[in-house]
């Protein structure tokens, strides 16, 4: 098996993507390109078995509804407009509010902060792929699926906060340290040094670690209650098992 984990941004220059591939006793990263372009991240979800990209798949869908009504001119008024409980309905989906109840971390608003920007990257890219005739669920289903990567280091037990930026490169190299030892079957190879140099590299790894689980079955999946919202919003796949079942002969693929 072969998953692809994209670490997604605006720009292409903090854009990462890395292959693993995966053999019945470990794994190897085979590539990874820090930089990505779209042709890059399109080869990239094309070639893959599974790709994981780290970035929402779409929005919420009261916060579309309330856009749309407001271009309309025909939205209904707040019963109380200054009160921040409507708006925060608005501003985060149901996989958003899931991952908080689980993991205790609450995702960037895709509707209120500045990963919209990246989101509309991932938007164009979805639908280039979708026009490529590779169909595109973003429920998770298909070869696409959506990750979170410092939450699913939450869930293996691996730090997870205050490793980004140039200013926490010592926490980067605790977390590639915690995760080398924690999975010694995974070959980092020439790459390592990258991963040390940069988070965006690492969060790469640990988004293609993350679709591995999701292609095993061992990620969450919307619910029946959810799998309707998770259709248009997305649905981000969080590790269920312990990072050492990704390996285990039971893990086929």
């Amino acid at each position: 098996m072969l998953t692809a984990g994209i670490d997604l941004a605006a720009e292409d220059a903090n854009t990462t993507v890395a292959w693993i591939r995966w053999t019945a006793t470990g794994a190897v990263l085979e590539e990874l390109i820090v930089g990505a372009g779209d042709d890059q991240l399109l080869w990239a979800a094309s070639a893959a078995d599974k790709a994981g990209i780290d970035c929402p798949l779409g929005w919420p869908e009261p916060f579309v509804e309330f856009i749309i009504a407001h271009h309309r001119r025909d939205l209904a008024a707040p019963t109380d407009p200054i009160g921040r409980d409507w708006r925060r309905r608005l501003a985060w989906r149901r996989t958003d509010l899931v991952t908080h109840e689980l993991t205790g971390r609450l995702s960037l608003s895709v509707a209120a902060d500045r990963i919209a920007h990246t989101a509309m990257r991932c938007a164009a890219l979805l639908a280039r792929l979708a026009e490529a005739g590779q169909p595109v669920d973003r429920s998770g289903g298909g070869t696409i699926v959506e990750v979170y990567p410092a939450a699913s280091l939450k869930q293996w037990g691996l730090p997870h906060r205050g490793y980004k930026g140039r200013q926490n490169s010592g926490a980067l190299n605790d977390l590639v340290d915690r995760l080398t030892t924690a999975a010694p079957w995974l070959q980092l190879g020439d790459f390592e040094p990258v991963c040390r140099g940069s988070d965006h590299a690492t969060d790469a790894v640990v988004a293609a670690l993350t679709t591995r689980a999701a292609a095993i079955g061992r990620a969450t999946r919307p619910g029946p209650a959810d799998s309707a919202a998770a259709v248009t919003e997305g649905w981000i796949a969080l590790p269920t098992t312990p990072l050492t079942s990704l390996t285990t002969s039971s893990a086929r693929g």
